[in-house]
């Protein structure tokens, strides 16, 4: 056999056995007639100890050619390490060496194969395969797979099926571009890449299986943001003969379970917020209720005093920092550069102190006295006030992304906490100015409440839901329509013709006639969850193999040009 322990698991009372281990060498220090050598493989580091009075010079010549990341097997006897190391479970031990095989050997690694390394992260994402040797990338892989066993254990006991739906289907609007597949066989026609699952997992609805579940690649053909992924992987799911209030149960309890064995933490009660309450105290329809900073509304009491910029604006929000009046000029101003960034895209930011002894210092108080100013904020002695106006929905948003930035500056984000919460009541439409157009919140399937649309579509609410851990959408689903005649009134208010909506979804629309029970579902994105309850800001860390801010892999140079014979086959050609 190769190997009869892995580097992680000798310990003192495995004193005198004789063993055999393999793994990379990680690093080697020569004191000339004494060589220690770090063996490393996924599991941990055990030292190997060569003493050149007791070891044959064939075994010393060779452990005088390794090399970092050799790849070598040990052969010898587990005695007790002189001097301890209490960092590793195996630094009690070490290898008195009786033979060194070099199974590999390896060049100079272009970056340091440490928990820190000196690469930066192109050259890392190069070399994906050697940055997964490092312990951090490492253990959030190990993490990855502990949690998603997690899941599929608690759904499995639960009635959920794992069912596998197809990677090649049919192009259809969802809201990002889609990924297409040319078609050789069937000249000029293409398949598509699943934005997600959404219409085989009703049809499966519709099939008879009530409880369903897929963890599963999805691709969106989309400008990367932020964080972003052109594939993904969401925890898909979906069950029948059930309300909201079934699936939050039941996936709220599904995101408990995981916490508590994988973190051992308990996440307690989940608020619910509705999505208006959301933007109006937070700016955002995924809110971070870590800390507070909850928004004021001066719309009314700001207006009528000469100050034009307010009395012009539909909106005008702010919130209150407390010790922030200890801020600098220099830093005030800061914030104020932050948010006309062309991304945030506010005109300015109106600030007021509320000092310690009770006086008022503002960037308005040319136009309001010192009770006025106190009235608009309801502050307190040591707070700063931050005020937007404008467009209402532009100001809550760049407000929102404003009150992120304080609490990231103030060190309120990263406190060791989990706090999740519900948004509900979503919009079931968006209208579009650009467009003229209405957009489904959240995609065509979704149900109204009640199953009806009001007379005003702007005005009906979506039987949605969102899960948010800690400011992250975590999952989001919905109640579904079940019955032709209220999807094809969806699909109308969506601008699309019957024959358009034929064209599209004619395959749902059609079993929809043969007896389709109510149902709803959910789908979590593993990848940010994953990262979230590792109290991480980069799914990328998270994924073994991801692509880079421009979409491409790095590593094996992907997306990359295809030759003009399989052009030929496809019968297409390049503009």
């Amino acid at each position: 056999m190769y190997r009869t322990h892995n580097c992680g698991e000798l310990r003192k009372s495995d004193i005198n056995s004789n063993i055999i281990i393999c793994g990379w060498v990680q690093r080697i220090r020569n004191k000339g007639f004494l060589i220690w050598i770090d063996l490393r493989d996924r599991y941990g580091i055990t030292q190997v100890f060569i003493d050149s009075e007791k070891t044959s010079p064939e075994v010393i010549s060779i452990a005088k050619s390794l090399g970092r990341e050799f790849v070598i097997s040990v052969r010898g006897k587990v005695i007790e390490r002189q001097a301890p190391n209490n960092k590793i479970p195996t630094g009690e031990i070490e290898i008195s060496v009786e033979n060194i095989e070099i199974l590999n050997k390896s060049e100079v690694p272009p970056f340091t194969i440490e928990n820190e390394s000196d690469g930066g992260d192109e050259l890392r994402m190069k070399y994906r395969y050697l940055d997964l040797r490092r312990n951090p990338l490492k253990n959030n892989i190990i993490f990855r797979n502990d949690l998603t066993f997690e899941i599929r254990k608690y759904l499995k006991e639960n009635g959920f099926i794992d069912i596998e739906t197809p990677y090649l289907i049919k192009s259809t609007p969802e809201g990002a571009r889609d990924f297409v597949v040319p078609s050789r066989i069937n000249t000029g026609e293409f398949y598509a890449l699943p934005q997600s699952p959404q219409t085989f997992k009703q049809l499966l609805m519709i099939s008879g299986f009530d409880k369903y579940v897929q963890i599963v690649k999805c691709f969106r053909d989309e400008d990367l943001r932020a964080d972003r992924q052109p594939e993904f992987t969401q925890i898909d799911c979906e069950m029948s003969f059930v309300d909201q209030e079934d699936v939050i149960s039941t996936f709220e309890g599904m995101v408990k379970h995981v916490f508590d064995k994988c973190l051992d933490y308990d996440l307690g009660k989940f608020k619910r917020i509705p999505y208006t309450d959301a933007m109006e105290r937070y700016g955002s329809d995924k809110p971070d209720t870590r800390f507070d900073m909850q928004f004021f509304n001066s719309s009314e009491k700001a207006k009528g005093n000469g100050f034009k910029i307010f009395d012009d604006s539909e909106a005008i929000y702010g919130f209150n920092v407390t010790s922030g009046a200890e801020l600098s000029r220099k830093e005030i101003d800061s914030y104020i550069d932050w948010v006309k960034r062309p991304q945030i895209g506010a005109l300015g930011l109106i600030w007021i102190k509320h000092n310690m002894d009770g006086s008022i210092k503002s960037s308005i108080d040319k136009f309001f006295d010192a009770d006025q100013l106190k009235d608009l904020t309801n502050s307190n002695p040591g707070d700063i006030s931050f005020i937007i106006s404008g467009n209402k929905k532009k100001t809550l948003t760049q407000l929102g992304a404003l009150r992120i930035e304080v609490a990231e500056r103030f060190g309120l984000r990263n406190n060791g906490k989990f706090d999740a919460l519900w948004v509900t009541d979503f919009p079931l439409f968006e209208w579009d100015e650009d467009s003229k157009s209405y957009h489904s919140m959240h995609h065509p399937f979704t149900s109204p409440v009640n199953g009806i649309i009001t007379d005003n579509p702007a005005d009906t609410f979506a039987n949605a839901y969102d899960l948010v851990i800690n400011g992250n959408e975590i999952g989001g689903g919905s109640i579904r329509i079940h019955n032709k005649e209220l999807q094809q009134q969806v699909f109308s208010i969506l601008g699309f013709s019957e024959q358009e909506a034929l064209e599209q979804f004619g395959f749902l629309l059609n079993a929809f006639k043969y007896g389709a029970p109510p149902h709803g579902g959910i789908a979590f994105g593993l990848d940010r969850l994953v990262a979230v309850m590792n109290q991480d800001e980069s799914i990328r860390d998270y994924i073994a193999f991801p692509k880079n801010n421009s979409g491409k892999d790095v590593m094996i140079d992907s997306p990359s040009k295809i030759d003009n014979q399989q052009l030929d086959d496809l019968n297409i050609k390049l503009k």
